[in-house]
């Protein structure tokens, strides 16, 4: 069992007499505080704090980490307040440890809700002191190490949690020793069948590949000797996890796996890395396309090396990462190789802190546009693959983006607000979709417009978790003042029909509907409204003495459906009124609306069929006309039946296309040998633009009819 003592002993390595005298009394502290107190196994509760803070002093961190970590679990399990610890050991150990506590007070709906606020408050407490996730991942790091105590659907759960958020952030801070320890500790606990059949594998291939792992390693070291270059060899072991990532994603036997040879080649300099590049290729052909210097271009976690894969002897795929001392231990360790706080206060020259800082900042980003903590959470997990892509600025400057990365996560990742204004892009000066998956080494331009809103349609393909979050954020906020000005236009419309406005309303009785309702103010019933959760005439008589509705009600002449006049729309509304897609109403058709509880309005011709049953309900739909200035590009689907020749459907894109009728979907059927039907989508301005384009068409010789597909054959179309 460790002791006080022995880390004491440990501490003498690098830290002075006075601090290790620190360490000590935080941890008489903690052993009175948790005294009584037990962990599963049975060892006295104190034990954990003091491994916590042997694995820190491995890291070689600082005396306020190590003080943190052996009185981090006091505020949440003991009756010591943050005030109490400050007074004691200053307010720096205390935010730390403050930063780690659970927020055990707060009564949560679930465990999933309480892990999300939990880490949400770490993340806050991580923007002050990176610190706290050192120490943070020491203590799961432990926890890991002695699951075995615990249930199995406990042991399976803290697992889960450790393979899919702490051992990513243990990768995103360069902690590689940390997070091969973690993925192999979750593996096991989660899939321990699994684990064991891997690891009894790999025992029997060790045997047989260690000749030649000797033979290749011997040849690598003798054409380095013959280059004068001074060099260590090691071999690179695979580990579990790894392991069984690689047969599932890639979906590889095990032997495929292990065919491939893999060494670590550290030398004294950078330079001495290129030239050592250039022995290997002297020795084995490259595999073309395997070859990576984050030497140049780092990972986002500091990481530095230069990988490529040969062909060895035989044929054998051999992979070499070569890199200098100083970034083997950067790789292995990340930000902890580094002192983190130097006693002039200038790290300027770490640059993985510095990475690191900016990796936490970007969460705060994150935490802000978030809708709560277990929306953040979510996004936090995508922030966390390891994979990436490198892409250039215009000015070139280099941004890494999470692999599948678009150029919509690539203008969120530049800044917000240029995310929020993009309208196209270039990718090497050629304009691309917006949509089109980035590769490393591309230069990306984004062209924006003033004014300009994100398309939900992004979130289908956006990958970054700051261009989802703020997307989202933007859209909920645009959601939010769409539905607030449709409620106001629903309700006034309501209140006409009762011989009414809305300024004429007494503040009592708005003040009257509040408190039933327990809304705090007359916009969150507007937003109702405007979403559908609440029907306007309903509120419009609610808001009305019973004289004015008894005078509405005795007027022969007005309608008490609501439906006195009619709600004018131009298409450009936003996200609170949409169009349906059975019927595909244009500006000219007549139309009604269907009042759609959580979307608003949905506009539909008005002989659609899909609307008829609501006609009569005045709490379901709503009559609608054209605003004079209605504009915009609006869906409709034509079928054109035409005599089948060469290069006919080309021609019939064209005819469409010149008139400023974008194609969205095209379906060619073949009725028989000599005639086929064409369906497609096109967007037009108004029925007088469609009338145009449908001329058009008619003057093709080839085409022997073009018609407007209306609600009902839309519908059997979708049956056949």
């Amino acid at each position: 069992m460790q002791s006080i003592d022995a880390l004491s002993q440990t501490l003498t390595e690098y830290l002075p007499d006075s601090q290790i005298q620190q360490v000590k009394r935080a941890y008489y502290y903690a052993e009175q505080a948790h005294f009584g107190q037990s962990r599963r196994s049975g060892e006295p509760y104190i034990t954990h704090p003091l491994a916590v803070a042997y694995i820190l002093s491995e890291m070689h961190m600082d005396a306020q980490s190590l003080m943190a970590a052996m009185l981090h679990d006091v505020i949440e399990d003991t009756g010591v307040s943050k005030e109490a610890i400050a007074e004691q050991f200053g307010e720096p150990v205390a935010e730390l440890v403050d930063g780690l506590s659970k927020l055990a007070k707060i009564g949560f709906s679930s465990r999933a809700e309480a892990a999300a606020e939990n880490f949400q408050k770490m993340a806050l407490a991580m923007a002050r002191d990176i610190r706290v996730i050192l120490v943070k991942l020491a203590d799961r790091l432990h926890n890991m190490r002695t699951l075995g105590v615990l249930s199995i659907e406990k042991r399976r759960r803290i697992a889960l949690e450790t393979l899919e958020i702490y051992a990513p952030i243990a990768n995103r801070l360069g902690m590689n020793t940390v997070r091969v320890e973690f993925e192999d500790l979750g593996f096991t606990a989660l899939y321990p069948m699994r684990a064991r059949r891997i690891e009894a594998a790999v025992r029997a291939a060790r045997g047989n590949r260690k000749e030649v792992l000797q033979q290749i390693k011997a040849a690598l070291e003798a054409r380095l000797s013959s280059e004068g270059l001074e060099a260590r060899v090691l071999g690179r072991e695979k580990h579990l996890y790894s392991i069984y990532q690689k047969m599932r994603d890639q979906r590889k036997s095990f032997s495929e796996i292990m065919d491939v040879y893999a060494y670590r080649i550290i030398v004294a300099d950078v330079d001495t890395c290129y030239r050592v590049l250039g022995a290997m290729h002297n020795l084995y052909k490259p595999v073309a396309g395997h070859f990576k210097d984050y030497i140049a271009i780092p990972k986002a976690n500091g990481y530095q090396s230069l990988h490529t894969v040969l062909f060895g002897m035989h044929g054998v795929p051999i992979e070499i990462q070569i890199r200098t001392e100083a970034m083997e231990e950067l790789a292995n360790k990340g930000i902890a190789a580094q002192r983190l706080y130097k006693a002039d206060g200038n790290d300027d020259e770490f640059t993985s802190h510095e990475r690191a800082r900016q990796w936490v900042q970007s969460l705060l980003q994150l935490q802000e546009s978030a809708g709560d903590s277990q929306e953040f959470i979510e996004h936090v997990k995508t922030d966390l693959f390891p994979d990436e892509v490198y892409v250039f600025t215009p000015k070139g400057d280099i941004l890494a983006l999470p692999q599948g990365a678009t150029a919509v996560d690539f203008a969120y990742e530049v800044h917000s607000d240029v995310g929020n204004a993009c309208v196209a892009c270039r990718i090497n000066r050629r304009f691309s979709p917006l949509s089109e998956k980035l590769q490393s080494g591309q230069t990306v331009e984004i062209i924006t417009a003033p004014g300009s809103q994100p398309n939900p349609a992004w979130l289908s393909f956006v990958v970054s978790g700051k261009a989802r979050s703020t997307i989202r954020h933007v859209l909920k906020n645009q959601r939010h003042s769409e539905a607030i000005e449709l409620g106001r236009r629903l309700l006034d419309k309501a209140l006409e029909t009762l011989g009414s406005r809305f300024k004429k309303i007494d503040k009592k009785r708005v003040q009257e509907l509040l408190d039933e309702t327990g809304y705090e103010n007359f916009e969150q019933i507007l937003e109702d409204i405007g979403l559908g959760n609440r029907v306007a005439y309903l509120t419009a008589r609610r808001l009305l003495p019973d004289r004015i509705i008894e005078k509405a009600t005795a007027n022969k002449s007005k309608k008490l459906n609501g439906h006195d006049g009619s709600l004018a729309i131009n298409g450009a509304e936003g996200m609170m009124i949409s169009f349906a897609k059975c019927c595909h109403a244009i500006p000219g058709d007549p139309i009604a609306g269907h009042i759609s509880a959580g979307r608003g309005i949905v506009v539909h011709v008005a002989n659609c069929k899909n609307i008829a049953e609501f006609r009569d309900n005045p709490e379901r739909c709503i009559e609608l006309s054209w605003h004079d200035e209605a504009s915009g590009e609006f869906q409709v689907d034509l079928r054109v039946e035409l005599t089948q020749q060469r290069g006919v459907i080309a021609e019939l894109a064209n005819k469409i296309s010149s008139l400023d009728a974008p194609i969205d979907k095209i379906h060619t059927e073949d009725r028989d040998a000599r005639t086929a039907v064409v369906q497609m989508e096109i967007a037009v301005h108004d029925r007088v633009h469609l009338a145009r384009i449908m001329r058009r068409i008619r003057s093709m010789k080839s085409v022997i009819s073009v018609s407007r597909i209306k609600s009902q054959s839309n519908q059997q179309r979708s049956k056949s």
